[in-house]
């Protein structure tokens, strides 16, 4: 990820940027993995892209889990059966091809160099993921928050919920699912609201067009046909 920050940089932006929230970040993604759980058997072997602090990844009931990262904090951050990636994620991944599940990454892709990168990621999701395994991406939907978005010094490409749909879609895979305004926008900032706010928000998707301005998109492989 070539005119990005690299892994001692990005180490500092974001011990700056998230500064105390750990435990409610914690917190909110254990929710989120309640939710998204619904796409993520047991059985699953799952890839944190984008890692992070690892709230994901961590919180995941999957048998084999696998967080990629530059942040070298990533390293600190994951559980003890995570097994840790510390790579440029368009350059090929150190898995078989048809090894996982699914790929889920957060709050990322935005943060790659350009749409180049972008594709090369999703490249190599396909081919690591098996046949019917799910590439699940949200992000903030820069159809609605057109300013606010360039606030973070380290946001470079710019998405919707239907550009990364035609992406994933030029790679191979199937779209099954686009939400435009799916989560509010940032949590690295405003206040902390109660966690079941966040629980009640998830279980009534009418309110999300009033709230939401991060997209939820969900690819598909193609099975195997027989």
């Amino acid at each position: 990820m070539r005119a990005t920050p690299d892994g001692p940089e990005l180490q500092k932006i974001y011990e700056t940027r998230f500064a105390g929230k750990a435990e409610y970040r914690t917190q909110v993604w254990k929710v989120l993995v309640h939710y998204f759980s619904q796409w993520l058997p047991a059985s699953a072997a799952v890839l944190d892209l984008g890692a992070g602090y690892c709230e994901f990844i961590n919180n995941v009931a999957a048998k084999t889990k696998y967080a990629m990262d530059l942040n070298p904090d990533v390293k600190k951050q994951a559980a003890p059966g995570v097994s840790i990636l510390l790579q440029d994620c368009s350059e090929p991944w150190q898995l078989p091809e048809g090894h996982l599940d699914a790929v889920f990454t957060s709050n990322f892709l935005e943060h790659l160099p350009d749409k180049t990168a972008v594709s090369k990621v999703l490249a190599n999701a396909y081919r690591c993921l098996k046949p019917g395994g799910r590439f699940i991406a949200m992000g903030p939907n820069i159809k609605y928050v057109p300013g606010a978005y360039w606030d973070f010094f380290d946001h470079y490409v710019a998405l919707t919920e239907l550009s990364l749909a035609e992406a994933l879609s030029n790679t191979g895979f199937e779209v099954e699912q686009t939400v435009a305004r799916f989560l509010p926008y940032t949590m690295s900032g405003g206040r902390q609201h109660p966690i079941w706010t966040l629980k009640m928000y998830l279980a009534m998707p009418f309110v999300w067009p009033m709230f939401g301005k991060q997209f939820l998109v969900i690819g598909r492989k193609p099975s195997s046909r027989g």
